[in-house]
Formats: structure tokens, sequence, C-alpha cells
């Protein structure tokens, strides 16, 4: 059985992925309406990522004959602002999701080298979705108001698809 203090932590970051999932599907709503199709598909492509990171590990702590907490996922909002407003705030979520998963290796790695390991696959996976919403909001700082570019870049980031297999999580 694994331990009260590691499966509270592990519990905390499924509260994170459901927010993660949550957030993703109300951004990809928001940008759908304003006809950004495109950023929409990214974002909801996104919220299944975060699913299926959110499934990974309630799959992993039932395997440990661990409880799962489900807790309340906060309601989200309706209005996120520019492309470029919605995606900064998608880079600060990436973020504290990127610390969140830092402090649990640190504690996780001295109390159990098993759980570390789906921690580590987490935060490296965190690497890549840090540098692809960074690259976002840039190119959306670079084409600022041009309604040509910002449609470009719909288009491009519309051609996103769901990953065929979850590699570590």
């Amino acid at each position: 059985m694994i331990k009260e203090q590691v499966q509270q932590l592990i519990n905390n970051l499924i509260q994170i992925e459901q927010v993660s999932t949550t957030l993703y599907l109300a951004m990809a709503a928001y940008l759908d309406r304003k006809n950004y199709t495109g950023m929409a598909n990214w974002l909801r492509v996104q919220s299944e990522e975060e699913r299926t990171h959110l499934l990974t590990l309630i799959d992993y702590l039932t395997g440990k004959d661990g409880v799962v907490k489900l807790g309340q996922v906060p309601a989200q909002k309706d209005d996120f602002g520019t492309p470029l407003q919605t995606f900064e705030r998608a880079l600060e979520h990436e973020q504290y999701v990127t610390n969140a998963y830092r402090q649990a290796h640190d504690y996780i790695k001295n109390v159990d080298p098993q759980t570390v390991v789906i921690v580590q696959d987490f935060l490296r996976e965190q690497i890549d979705e840090e540098a692809q919403t960074l690259n976002i909001v840039e190119r959306l700082k670079i084409a600022d108001e041009n309604s040509s570019a910002l449609l470009l870049l719909d288009q491009e980031l519309g051609q996103r698809q769901p990953a065929t297999a979850a590699a570590g999580g």
C-alpha cells in the first residue's frame, strides 16, 4: 500500500490535472466562439492530454491500493480576452503545473523511489508543454494585431492532432 503522504500528494496532482483539463476546455470553447477554431482545436487537444494525465495518475494510485479523492473543480471563466491573453494564461498555468510536479518530485524522491518514476515522467513532459505554449505566446506577440498573421497561426494550430499513445503519462 502507498504511504499516506504520497497518496495525498498524488491526489493533489490529480486535482491539478482535473483543473487543467477543464481550464483548457473552457479556453477552447471561448476561442471557438470567437472563431479562432484552430487555436480552439489546439486547446481542446491539450485538454484531452491533461485528461490522459489525470487518468494515468488515477490508475497509478488505484494500482497501489490507494484511495482516489476527486475534489470539486472550480468554475472556469467564459472570457479569456485576446488570443494572446488566453495563451499567456495557459503558459502561467503550465508553469504552475511544472512547479507542483517539481515540489512533488523533491518530496517523493526521498520517500518513494517507485512513485518518483511516474512523477519524473510528468516533469519531463512539462518541459515540452511549457516550450510549446511559450512558442505560441511569442508567435502571438509577433502577430500582434495583424489579422492575417493571426489567421495563419490559427490555421497552423488547427492542425494539431491528439497523441496516439501517451508517452509516460
